[in-house]
């Protein structure tokens, strides 16, 4: 019964631990791809030489997301 209970807290802990959120994947997708990063207070800004994206934070904690692929 103990071994049941460990596997089973094993399993959700881990499965708990990989969820990202869209603003956290991009920010690192971004980083993976050499972007400039700009941080300013609730505003970030990550350019790259193919794409440009803002990300901003309003004070209810809403994320609005602005992806622009560059020609």
């Amino acid at each position: 019964m103990i071994a049941m209970f460990a596997g089973f807290l094993t399993l959700s802990l881990t499965s708990c631990r990989d969820n990202k959120t869209p603003k956290e994947e991009l920010i690192e997708d971004m980083q993976d791809k050499g972007a400039d990063i700009k941080v300013k207070d609730d505003k970030i800004k990550m350019e790259t030489d193919n794409e440009k994206v803002k990300i901003k934070t309003d004070d209810d904690g809403n994320t609005k997301i602005k992806h622009k692929e560059k020609n």
